[in-house]
Protein backbone atom coordinates (compact mmCIF):
# COMPACT_ATOMS: atom_id res chain seq x y z
CA UNK A 1 0.00 0.00 0.00
CA UNK A 2 1.43 3.62 -0.89
CA UNK A 3 1.66 6.19 1.99
CA UNK A 4 -0.01 9.71 1.46
CA UNK A 5 3.81 11.01 0.61
CA UNK A 6 4.31 8.70 -2.94
CA UNK A 7 0.54 9.67 -4.16
CA UNK A 8 1.17 11.00 -7.27
CA UNK A 9 -2.11 12.49 -8.60
CA UNK A 10 -3.49 15.91 -10.46
CA UNK A 11 -6.53 17.96 -9.61
CA UNK A 12 -8.89 18.42 -12.94
CA UNK A 13 -11.81 20.94 -11.49
CA UNK A 14 -13.07 18.78 -8.04
CA UNK A 15 -12.19 15.56 -9.33
CA UNK A 16 -8.06 13.72 -8.13
CA UNK A 17 -6.69 11.87 -11.45
CA UNK A 18 -4.09 9.39 -10.40
CA UNK A 19 -1.06 9.50 -12.73
CA UNK A 20 -0.73 5.86 -13.54
CA UNK A 21 1.86 4.44 -15.24
CA UNK A 22 2.07 3.17 -18.91
CA UNK A 23 2.58 -0.60 -18.41
CA UNK A 24 4.32 -1.15 -21.10
CA UNK A 25 6.91 1.79 -20.72
CA UNK A 26 10.40 0.91 -21.94
CA UNK A 27 11.49 3.56 -19.11
CA UNK A 28 9.41 1.91 -16.15
CA UNK A 29 9.71 -1.52 -17.33
CA UNK A 30 13.83 -0.99 -17.13
CA UNK A 31 13.49 1.02 -13.83
CA UNK A 32 11.08 -2.10 -12.35
CA UNK A 33 13.71 -4.21 -13.62
CA UNK A 34 16.57 -2.68 -12.04
CA UNK A 35 14.50 -2.30 -8.47
CA UNK A 36 13.85 -5.79 -8.75
CA UNK A 37 17.51 -6.84 -9.12
CA UNK A 38 18.35 -4.83 -5.99
CA UNK A 39 15.91 -6.50 -4.18
CA UNK A 40 16.56 -9.83 -5.56
CA UNK A 41 20.30 -9.61 -5.04
CA UNK A 42 20.36 -8.07 -1.50
CA UNK A 43 18.85 -10.64 0.94
CA UNK A 44 21.04 -10.53 4.17
CA UNK A 45 21.71 -6.60 3.73
CA UNK A 46 19.34 -4.10 6.07
CA UNK A 47 16.42 -2.23 5.13
CA UNK A 48 18.60 0.90 5.28
CA UNK A 49 21.61 -0.83 3.00
CA UNK A 50 18.70 -1.26 0.38
CA UNK A 51 17.52 1.95 0.46
CA UNK A 52 20.86 3.90 0.55
CA UNK A 53 21.71 1.67 -2.85
CA UNK A 54 18.09 2.61 -4.34
CA UNK A 55 19.11 6.44 -3.68
CA UNK A 56 22.07 6.02 -5.10
CA UNK A 57 20.75 4.50 -8.51
CA UNK A 58 18.12 6.89 -8.88
CA UNK A 59 18.98 9.82 -6.73
CA UNK A 60 17.66 11.29 -3.47
CA UNK A 61 14.11 12.94 -3.60
CA UNK A 62 12.23 15.32 -5.92
CA UNK A 63 9.12 14.56 -7.57
CA UNK A 64 11.68 12.84 -10.41
CA UNK A 65 12.17 10.01 -8.11
CA UNK A 66 8.49 9.78 -6.17
CA UNK A 67 7.95 6.66 -8.97
CA UNK A 68 10.86 4.69 -8.21
CA UNK A 69 9.87 5.31 -4.30
CA UNK A 70 6.61 4.16 -4.70
CA UNK A 71 7.62 1.14 -6.72
CA UNK A 72 10.38 0.37 -4.67
CA UNK A 73 7.61 0.74 -1.75
CA UNK A 74 5.41 -2.16 -3.29
CA UNK A 75 8.38 -4.15 -3.62
CA UNK A 76 9.00 -4.08 0.39
CA UNK A 77 5.46 -4.95 1.31
CA UNK A 78 6.13 -8.34 -0.42
CA UNK A 79 9.32 -8.54 1.14
CA UNK A 80 9.65 -10.13 4.96
CA UNK A 81 12.33 -8.34 6.74
CA UNK A 82 13.88 -9.70 10.48
CA UNK A 83 15.14 -8.66 13.45
CA UNK A 84 19.01 -10.42 13.74
CA UNK A 85 20.32 -10.89 16.77
CA UNK A 86 21.94 -13.73 18.69
CA UNK A 87 20.47 -11.69 21.84
CA UNK A 88 17.65 -9.24 21.96
CA UNK A 89 18.54 -5.67 21.08
CA UNK A 90 17.24 -4.39 24.46
CA UNK A 91 18.82 -6.79 26.24
CA UNK A 92 22.12 -6.14 25.01
CA UNK A 93 21.49 -1.69 25.39
CA UNK A 94 19.98 -2.16 28.92
CA UNK A 95 23.69 -4.00 29.59
CA UNK A 96 25.85 -1.58 27.58
CA UNK A 97 24.05 1.38 28.78
CA UNK A 98 24.74 -0.22 32.36
CA UNK A 99 28.02 -0.88 32.21
CA UNK A 100 28.70 2.32 30.33
CA UNK A 101 26.51 4.07 33.04
CA UNK A 102 28.85 2.31 35.37
CA UNK A 103 32.12 3.29 33.88
CA UNK A 104 31.43 6.43 34.15
CA UNK A 105 30.14 6.61 37.71
CA UNK A 106 34.09 4.93 38.55
CA UNK A 107 35.56 7.88 36.65
CA UNK A 108 34.03 10.50 38.47
CA UNK A 109 35.03 8.71 41.91
CA UNK A 110 38.58 8.47 40.27
CA UNK A 111 38.12 13.01 39.69
CA UNK A 112 37.02 13.55 43.45
CA UNK A 113 39.81 11.33 44.82
CA UNK A 114 42.40 13.57 47.42
CA UNK A 115 45.08 14.98 45.16
CA UNK A 116 48.17 11.97 45.10
CA UNK A 117 51.63 13.15 46.63
CA UNK A 118 53.58 14.73 43.96
CA UNK A 119 51.10 17.57 42.48
CA UNK A 120 52.25 21.01 42.47
CA UNK A 121 49.66 23.96 43.75
CA UNK A 122 46.80 21.62 43.00
CA UNK A 123 47.88 20.41 39.81
CA UNK A 124 47.83 16.90 39.37
CA UNK A 125 50.75 15.21 38.00
CA UNK A 126 48.62 12.03 36.18
CA UNK A 127 46.77 12.21 33.44
CA UNK A 128 43.17 12.47 33.88
CA UNK A 129 40.85 9.52 33.41
CA UNK A 130 39.32 8.84 30.38
CA UNK A 131 36.14 6.68 29.12
CA UNK A 132 36.97 3.75 26.68
CA UNK A 133 34.40 2.85 24.52
CA UNK A 134 35.97 -0.45 24.39
CA UNK A 135 36.26 -1.21 27.33
CA UNK A 136 32.53 -0.82 27.84
CA UNK A 137 32.25 -3.13 24.65
CA UNK A 138 34.46 -6.30 26.00
CA UNK A 139 33.58 -6.45 29.44
CA UNK A 140 29.90 -6.92 27.83
CA UNK A 141 30.86 -8.91 25.26
CA UNK A 142 32.39 -11.23 28.33
CA UNK A 143 29.03 -11.37 30.27
CA UNK A 144 27.15 -12.37 27.37
CA UNK A 145 29.33 -14.14 25.71
CA UNK A 146 29.37 -12.50 22.54
CA UNK A 147 31.84 -11.47 20.14
CA UNK A 148 32.19 -7.49 20.67
CA UNK A 149 31.17 -7.17 16.84
CA UNK A 150 28.68 -8.78 17.37
CA UNK A 151 27.15 -6.47 20.31
CA UNK A 152 27.60 -3.71 18.23
CA UNK A 153 25.73 -5.02 15.45
CA UNK A 154 22.88 -6.16 17.95
CA UNK A 155 22.84 -2.72 19.45
CA UNK A 156 20.31 -1.27 17.43
CA UNK A 157 19.05 -4.25 15.08
CA UNK A 158 15.52 -3.51 15.95
CA UNK A 159 15.49 -0.25 14.76
CA UNK A 160 13.65 0.03 10.98
CA UNK A 161 17.05 0.64 8.79
CA UNK A 162 19.10 -1.98 10.94
CA UNK A 163 16.09 -4.94 9.94
CA UNK A 164 17.98 -7.43 7.21
CA UNK A 165 15.93 -8.70 4.26
CA UNK A 166 15.37 -12.51 5.20
CA UNK A 167 13.37 -13.10 1.71
CA UNK A 168 11.14 -11.88 -1.32
CA UNK A 169 8.12 -12.47 -3.03
CA UNK A 170 9.33 -11.87 -6.86
CA UNK A 171 7.60 -10.57 -9.77
CA UNK A 172 7.97 -9.33 -13.16
CA UNK A 173 8.49 -5.73 -14.19
CA UNK A 174 5.24 -5.39 -15.86
CA UNK A 175 3.44 -6.58 -12.88
CA UNK A 176 5.04 -4.42 -10.62
CA UNK A 177 3.73 -1.50 -12.53
CA UNK A 178 0.42 -3.08 -12.58
CA UNK A 179 0.45 -3.45 -8.77
CA UNK A 180 1.92 -0.05 -8.56
CA UNK A 181 -1.10 1.19 -10.33
CA UNK A 182 -3.39 -0.27 -8.23
CA UNK A 183 -1.92 0.79 -5.00
CA UNK A 184 -1.96 4.37 -6.68
CA UNK A 185 -6.32 3.68 -7.30
CA UNK A 186 -6.23 1.87 -3.30
CA UNK A 187 -4.26 5.15 -2.10
CA UNK A 188 -6.78 7.57 -3.46
CA UNK A 189 -9.76 5.44 -2.21
CA UNK A 190 -8.41 5.95 1.31
CA UNK A 191 -9.86 8.99 1.31
CA UNK A 192 -13.25 8.51 0.80
CA UNK A 193 -16.26 9.57 2.22
CA UNK A 194 -18.75 7.25 -0.13
CA UNK A 195 -18.11 5.01 -3.07
CA UNK A 196 -20.61 3.97 -5.86
CA UNK A 197 -19.83 1.00 -7.65
CA UNK A 198 -22.07 -0.36 -11.09
CA UNK A 199 -21.47 -3.89 -12.00
CA UNK A 200 -22.84 -4.79 -15.13
CA UNK A 201 -22.94 -8.31 -17.59
CA UNK A 202 -21.41 -10.62 -15.08
CA UNK A 203 -22.50 -13.94 -14.39
CA UNK A 204 -24.12 -15.01 -11.06
CA UNK A 205 -20.62 -16.99 -10.18
CA UNK A 206 -18.80 -13.54 -10.11
CA UNK A 207 -21.85 -11.15 -8.18
CA UNK A 208 -21.91 -13.83 -5.17
CA UNK A 209 -17.79 -13.30 -5.80
CA UNK A 210 -17.82 -9.27 -5.34
CA UNK A 211 -20.92 -9.28 -2.08
CA UNK A 212 -18.79 -12.32 -0.69
CA UNK A 213 -15.66 -9.87 -0.88
CA UNK A 214 -17.80 -7.03 0.26
CA UNK A 215 -18.44 -9.10 3.44
CA UNK A 216 -15.24 -10.38 3.95
CA UNK A 217 -13.62 -7.29 3.91
CA UNK A 218 -16.63 -5.91 6.19
CA UNK A 219 -17.73 -3.31 4.51
CA UNK A 220 -20.79 -0.88 5.15
CA UNK A 221 -22.75 -1.54 2.07
CA UNK A 222 -26.42 -1.86 0.24
CA UNK A 223 -27.05 -3.23 -2.85
CA UNK A 224 -29.37 -1.88 -5.72
CA UNK A 225 -30.55 -3.37 -8.91
CA UNK A 226 -31.18 -7.09 -10.56
CA UNK A 227 -28.92 -10.31 -11.78
CA UNK A 228 -30.26 -9.18 -15.54
CA UNK A 229 -30.09 -5.13 -14.79
CA UNK A 230 -26.61 -5.25 -12.62
CA UNK A 231 -26.33 -3.76 -9.52
CA UNK A 232 -25.46 -0.54 -7.88
CA UNK A 233 -23.20 -0.78 -4.79
CA UNK A 234 -23.05 2.06 -1.99
CA UNK A 235 -20.03 1.93 0.04
CA UNK A 236 -19.48 3.84 3.25
CA UNK A 237 -15.83 5.29 2.69
CA UNK A 238 -13.52 5.12 5.61
CA UNK A 239 -13.58 9.01 6.10
CA UNK A 240 -17.20 8.44 6.58
CA UNK A 241 -16.60 6.93 9.93
CA UNK A 242 -16.77 7.95 13.02
CA UNK A 243 -13.93 4.74 14.67
CA UNK A 244 -11.60 2.23 13.47
CA UNK A 245 -10.88 4.49 10.23
CA UNK A 246 -7.44 3.23 9.63
CA UNK A 247 -8.74 -0.62 9.71
CA UNK A 248 -11.88 0.05 7.66
CA UNK A 249 -9.85 1.98 5.10
CA UNK A 250 -7.62 -0.80 4.39
CA UNK A 251 -10.44 -2.97 4.32
CA UNK A 252 -12.10 -0.79 1.59
CA UNK A 253 -8.62 -0.56 -0.66
CA UNK A 254 -8.03 -4.37 -0.41
CA UNK A 255 -11.84 -4.78 -1.80
CA UNK A 256 -10.43 -2.80 -4.97
CA UNK A 257 -8.42 -5.48 -6.40
CA UNK A 258 -11.53 -7.86 -6.97
CA UNK A 259 -14.01 -5.34 -8.81
CA UNK A 260 -11.39 -4.97 -11.16
CA UNK A 261 -11.59 -8.61 -12.58
CA UNK A 262 -14.93 -7.68 -13.74
CA UNK A 263 -15.01 -6.37 -17.64
CA UNK A 264 -17.98 -3.94 -17.18
CA UNK A 265 -17.61 -1.45 -13.90
CA UNK A 266 -17.87 2.15 -13.34
CA UNK A 267 -16.66 3.29 -9.93
CA UNK A 268 -17.07 6.57 -8.14
CA UNK A 269 -15.72 8.08 -5.22
CA UNK A 270 -16.66 10.99 -2.99
CA UNK A 271 -13.47 11.88 -1.29
CA UNK A 272 -11.98 14.63 1.11
CA UNK A 273 -8.54 15.56 -0.09
CA UNK A 274 -5.66 16.84 1.33
CA UNK A 275 -4.93 18.90 5.20
CA UNK A 276 -8.29 20.82 4.69
CA UNK A 277 -10.47 17.63 3.44
CA UNK A 278 -11.73 19.62 0.63
CA UNK A 279 -14.37 17.60 -1.42
CA UNK A 280 -13.38 15.82 -4.57
CA UNK A 281 -14.29 13.19 -6.62
CA UNK A 282 -12.42 10.45 -8.34
CA UNK A 283 -13.49 8.13 -11.12
CA UNK A 284 -12.49 4.22 -12.37
CA UNK A 285 -13.89 2.10 -14.91
CA UNK A 286 -12.91 -1.00 -16.97
CA UNK A 287 -11.67 1.08 -19.87
CA UNK A 288 -8.56 2.44 -17.60
CA UNK A 289 -6.82 -0.96 -17.80
CA UNK A 290 -6.04 -1.29 -14.72
CA UNK A 291 -5.53 -5.17 -14.03
CA UNK A 292 -5.28 -7.09 -10.75
CA UNK A 293 -2.81 -8.75 -8.65
CA UNK A 294 -5.00 -11.25 -6.92
CA UNK A 295 -5.99 -14.16 -8.09
CA UNK A 296 -9.39 -15.00 -8.85
CA UNK A 297 -10.56 -17.40 -5.57
CA UNK A 298 -13.78 -17.29 -5.17
CA UNK A 299 -15.28 -15.99 -1.79
CA UNK A 300 -14.40 -16.19 1.63
CA UNK A 301 -15.61 -15.97 5.33
CA UNK A 302 -14.18 -14.01 8.52
CA UNK A 303 -11.09 -15.40 10.09
CA UNK A 304 -12.95 -15.84 13.51
CA UNK A 305 -16.02 -17.45 12.23
CA UNK A 306 -14.19 -21.26 11.24
CA UNK A 307 -13.78 -21.99 15.20
CA UNK A 308 -17.28 -21.32 15.62
CA UNK A 309 -19.14 -23.43 13.06
CA UNK A 310 -16.98 -26.21 14.05
CA UNK A 311 -18.01 -25.80 17.64
CA UNK A 312 -21.64 -25.36 16.36
CA UNK A 313 -21.55 -28.86 15.09
CA UNK A 314 -20.00 -29.98 18.26
CA UNK A 315 -22.52 -28.75 20.29
CA UNK A 316 -25.56 -28.29 18.11
CA UNK A 317 -25.98 -31.91 16.56
CA UNK A 318 -29.66 -31.64 15.79
CA UNK A 319 -28.86 -28.47 13.17
CA UNK A 320 -26.88 -28.93 9.84
CA UNK A 321 -24.83 -25.44 9.27
CA UNK A 322 -23.18 -25.11 5.59
CA UNK A 323 -21.90 -22.61 3.57
CA UNK A 324 -24.20 -21.21 1.43
CA UNK A 325 -23.73 -19.29 -2.23
CA UNK A 326 -26.98 -17.99 -2.57
CA UNK A 327 -27.93 -14.15 -4.05
CA UNK A 328 -31.39 -13.61 -2.40
CA UNK A 329 -32.71 -10.59 -4.28
CA UNK A 330 -35.04 -8.24 -1.95
CA UNK A 331 -37.73 -6.86 -4.34
CA UNK A 332 -35.92 -4.05 -6.09
CA UNK A 333 -34.00 -2.71 -3.16
CA UNK A 334 -31.20 -4.81 -3.08
CA UNK A 335 -29.73 -8.06 -2.36
CA UNK A 336 -29.14 -9.93 0.48
CA UNK A 337 -25.90 -12.64 0.66
CA UNK A 338 -26.52 -15.15 3.45
CA UNK A 339 -23.05 -16.73 5.30
CA UNK A 340 -24.58 -20.31 5.93
CA UNK A 341 -27.99 -22.15 5.91
CA UNK A 342 -28.99 -24.47 8.84
CA UNK A 343 -31.01 -26.93 8.23
CA UNK A 344 -32.68 -29.22 11.19
CA UNK A 345 -31.93 -32.48 10.42
CA UNK A 346 -35.32 -34.38 11.58
CA UNK A 347 -38.04 -31.33 10.38
CA UNK A 348 -36.30 -30.13 7.20
CA UNK A 349 -36.58 -26.49 8.37
CA UNK A 350 -34.61 -24.36 6.99
CA UNK A 351 -33.00 -20.87 8.36
CA UNK A 352 -30.03 -18.30 6.76
CA UNK A 353 -27.43 -16.76 8.62
CA UNK A 354 -25.37 -14.05 7.98
CA UNK A 355 -22.34 -12.60 9.82
CA UNK A 356 -22.00 -8.94 10.11
CA UNK A 357 -18.82 -7.06 10.72
CA UNK A 358 -18.08 -3.42 10.76
CA UNK A 359 -22.01 -2.12 10.45
CA UNK A 360 -24.35 1.23 11.21
CA UNK A 361 -27.56 1.07 12.57
CA UNK A 362 -29.13 2.33 9.38
CA UNK A 363 -27.83 -0.77 7.53
CA UNK A 364 -29.38 -2.83 9.89
CA UNK A 365 -32.58 -1.03 10.23
CA UNK A 366 -32.92 -1.23 6.31
CA UNK A 367 -31.95 -4.93 6.06
CA UNK A 368 -34.74 -5.93 9.30
CA UNK A 369 -37.49 -3.95 7.33
CA UNK A 370 -36.69 -5.77 3.99
CA UNK A 371 -36.35 -9.39 4.96
CA UNK A 372 -39.44 -10.16 6.54
CA UNK A 373 -40.73 -8.21 2.93
CA UNK A 374 -38.97 -9.73 0.45
CA UNK A 375 -36.30 -12.48 2.48
CA UNK A 376 -36.33 -15.78 3.21
CA UNK A 377 -38.88 -17.05 5.93
CA UNK A 378 -36.80 -17.20 8.41
CA UNK A 379 -33.26 -15.65 9.08
CA UNK A 380 -30.57 -14.66 12.05
CA UNK A 381 -28.31 -12.38 12.05
CA UNK A 382 -24.89 -12.30 14.10
CA UNK A 383 -23.81 -8.93 14.75
CA UNK A 384 -19.89 -8.14 16.32
CA UNK A 385 -20.04 -5.41 19.07
CA UNK A 386 -16.38 -5.11 18.38
CA UNK A 387 -16.80 -3.66 15.34
CA UNK A 388 -19.83 -1.92 15.45
CA UNK A 389 -19.69 1.66 14.14
CA UNK A 390 -22.91 3.35 16.02
CA UNK A 391 -22.23 2.66 19.45
CA UNK A 392 -25.37 1.42 21.42
CA UNK A 393 -27.44 1.07 18.14
CA UNK A 394 -28.38 -2.48 19.06
CA UNK A 395 -29.96 -1.78 22.05
CA UNK A 396 -33.21 -0.19 19.84
CA UNK A 397 -32.88 -2.79 17.25
CA UNK A 398 -35.33 -6.18 17.22
CA UNK A 399 -35.60 -9.15 15.27
CA UNK A 400 -33.39 -12.13 15.22
CA UNK A 401 -30.43 -10.95 16.20
CA UNK A 402 -27.58 -12.78 18.02
CA UNK A 403 -24.67 -10.58 19.20
CA UNK A 404 -21.17 -11.85 20.06
CA UNK A 405 -17.66 -9.67 21.02
CA UNK A 406 -14.63 -12.05 19.85
CA UNK A 407 -16.83 -15.93 18.84
CA UNK A 408 -20.17 -15.73 18.38
CA UNK A 409 -22.11 -18.55 21.09
CA UNK A 410 -22.87 -21.81 19.62
CA UNK A 411 -25.31 -22.76 22.19
CA UNK A 412 -26.82 -19.25 21.68
CA UNK A 413 -27.44 -19.93 18.08
CA UNK A 414 -29.32 -23.15 18.90
CA UNK A 415 -31.50 -21.50 20.87
CA UNK A 416 -32.50 -18.68 18.37
CA UNK A 417 -32.53 -21.62 15.36
CA UNK A 418 -35.15 -24.06 18.20
CA UNK A 419 -37.41 -21.36 18.55
CA UNK A 420 -37.95 -21.61 14.40
CA UNK A 421 -39.45 -25.47 14.54
CA UNK A 422 -42.87 -24.46 14.71
CA UNK A 423 -42.47 -21.09 12.61
CA UNK A 424 -43.76 -20.38 8.69
CA UNK A 425 -43.58 -23.42 6.51
CA UNK A 426 -40.44 -23.18 4.06
CA UNK A 427 -42.13 -22.93 1.56
CA UNK A 428 -43.85 -19.37 2.66
CA UNK A 429 -42.37 -16.42 0.81
CA UNK A 430 -38.92 -17.21 0.16
CA UNK A 431 -36.55 -14.69 -1.68
CA UNK A 432 -35.68 -15.03 -5.59
CA UNK A 433 -32.30 -17.28 -5.24
CA UNK A 434 -29.91 -18.17 -7.28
Amino acid sequence: MLTGDLVRVRGSKDRIIPLYLNRNSEQWLEAAESLLAIFRENVGMTRGEIEEEIDDLFGGGGKATLVHRGLAKVLEDRAEFEVVSDVPPETIRDKVFSAAAEARRRLRQREKAPEPAGSTDGLVLSARPSFHRDEVLAAVSAELKLEPDVILQGLFADLRDENRLLKFDDMTAQRLIDRYNVALAQAVLLRSVRVEVEVRNEGPTRYRQIFRRLKFHRLVYKVNGTMDDGYTIFIDGPASLFSATTRYGLQMAMFLPVLLHCDDFRLDAELRWGPRREPRSFHLDAGVGLTTHQLDQGTYVPAEIPAFVERFRQVVPDWELTDTTDVIELGREGVWVPDYRAVHKSTGTDVFIEVLGFWKKSSLDRLLRLLPRHGPPRFVLIVSDKLKVDEGALAELSGPILRFKEIPSAPELGTLLNGFLHGPKADEAPGRLF
